[in-house]
């Protein structure tokens, strides 16, 4: 077990040693309140309202469909919306980690501009732009496209960026662990950080009216979508995402017979990797997986005819889309579809 899953156990488990590395967590909150006073003083403010999806909790919460759900919501309601992310991942094109702001389209490299921001481009045709300065890519989006609303894909603590609205996303299976704060626990920010923003529940308990969950699609292949899937087989499941535990219990769910090959958030993939991996038989992996395997197998057919994806969509509560509509009224957003109430 590596050091991070390690600690992500211990976080889950709310283990009791983790009070060693209290002093860190001092540490990481005074570090980060300076670093937010700085940015706050010279905070940019977009020429269109910005409406941040992020998370005060390490690992994936399900911000990513998400997105992609309030996208297609937006463009039915008429309303010009783009998206900007950091591109966490992405090296640029100049492979160096620079060459940012770009732009991004459903042919972009993940190694480029970040696995997340492929699969929002894939999913839905939306504007969206990444760089490590937000700024830079809301500039780049505006110039290129006529847009009246931004989404930034997590942003919640680059205070760097003026935002209109915030919503933050809460596993509500993880919940906040033990409230402390990175090392110590898994809280980007304080508890009361929640008392600030729109808080969106994910899960099925919800006891809010704003929730979401995740439902499952169909489970379909990286080289053939045409191709049958057998719920049979015994597969070897691939995953590097935030929370993997999410993966598997969707895997569960379909009753599925599999082994468990977990990565670190963001992985790179090279093809040593996986090379054991194939030899046990067919991957099933996540869609957000999928587009750094396609990029790494990109041709070899034979290869990619054995990686297996399950698709999840956001399903939200009506209450969130009231409430969004709420929101963007206020600042003078309204929609234009010709079918709106």
């Amino acid at each position: 077990m590596s050091l991070g899953h390690f600690i992500q156990s211990a976080w889950q488990k709310q283990s009791s040693w983790l009070i060693v590395l209290r002093p860190l967590s001092w540490l990481y909150q005074a570090v980060f309140n300076s670093q937010k006073n700085k940015q706050l003083k010279n905070a940019y403010r977009a020429k269109v309202p910005v409406m941040i999806i992020g998370n005060i909790t390490v690992g994936g919460s399900g911000k990513t469909p998400l997105i992609i759900a309030l996208v297609k919501f937006l463009q039915a309601q008429g309303i010009k919306v783009g998206v900007i992310s950091r591109g966490y991942g992405g090296k640029g094109n100049d492979g160096k980690g620079s060459g940012f702001p770009l732009l991004v389209t459903p042919q972009s490299l993940p190694s480029q501009v970040g696995d997340e921001p492929v699969l929002i481009a894939q999913s839905v045709n939306v504007p969206m732009a990444v760089a490590p300065q937000r700024k830079e890519a809301i500039e780049l989006l505006l110039k290129n496209h006529d847009i009246e609303l931004i989404l930034s894909d997590d942003g919640l603590q680059h205070y760097a960026l003026a935002r209109d609205i915030e919503w933050v996303v809460l596993d509500i299976q993880r919940g906040l662990g033990n409230q402390k704060l990175l090392p110590e626990g898994f809280l980007r920010e304080p508890v009361q950080r929640l008392n600030d923003v729109t808080v969106i529940e994910h899960g099925t308990q919800s006891k809010t009216p704003y929730h979401m969950h995740l439902q499952v699609g169909q489970v379909q292949n990286l080289a053939d979508k045409n191709l049958s899937f057998d719920a049979t087989q015994h597969y070897q499941a691939v995953v590097g995402i935030g929370y993997p535990q999410r993966f598997f219990n969707t895997l569960n769910q379909l009753n599925l017979n599999y082994a468990e090959h977990i990565f670190a958030d963001h992985h790179a993939y090279q093809a040593h990797d996986l090379k054991d991996i194939f030899a046990k038989g067919d991957v099933i992996t996540t869609s957000k997986d999928a587009v750094k395997l396609l990029e790494l197998y990109a041709g070899q057919t034979e290869i990619l005819t054995k990686i297996w994806i399950v698709t999840v969509d956001a399903i939200l509560s009506d209450d969130c889309y009231q409430l969004l509509s709420k929101q963007l009224s206020d600042l003078a957003i309204n929609s234009t579809a010709s079918n709106a109430d």
